[in-house]
């Protein structure tokens, strides 16, 4: 393993475990972080980061790092009990490019009855998390070369 991959992946194994203890989802992402260190992954490890960093108020259902699928489970904001969110990630490519990254949101409004129902969400907020993962993954990079 290359001193650089071997690099950001210990970088995202600490960042993992520090920030995401607080959460009951926190083994979770440092075992998805692990299985990516100790076996490669197939697509970019940018991308793979900055969407764990991105989405880590969100529950983690799963990840896979050869495929490149991160999905969280449903995220309900304290503030709007009413309404509730998951997310799928796909990363498309092993370059740091916008196109190897595809985000779809789901949303969930309580209807009368208590019930969840399916409800559209706005294109913009799939393309701001988009933004958010590519802008965090630059910064990875960055980060990265600064330190080498």
């Amino acid at each position: 393993m290359s001193r650089v991959r071997m690099a950001v992946a210990v970088l995202a194994v600490g960042v993992v475990a520090a920030g995401c203890m607080h959460n009951q989802q926190g083994a979770a992402r440092i075992a998805a972080a692990k299985t990516a260190q100790t076996a490669g992954i197939g697509v970019n490890s940018y991308l793979w980061r900055a969407s764990l960093d991105t989405l880590a108020f969100m529950p983690l259902a799963s990840a896979d790092p050869w495929g490149g699928t991160i999905i969280t489970d449903w995220y309900v904001n304290p503030s709007k009990p009413n309404e509730r969110f998951k997310a799928t990630v796909y990363i498309l490519d092993t370059r740091l490019r916008a196109d190897g990254l595809n985000v779809t949101v789901f949303k969930q409004l309580k209807d009368a009855s208590g019930q969840w129902v399916d409800a559209p969400v706005a294109n913009q907020t799939e393309i701001d998390i988009e933004n958010s993962i590519l802008t965090r993954a630059r910064q990875l990079r960055l980060s990265n070369l600064n330190a080498g």
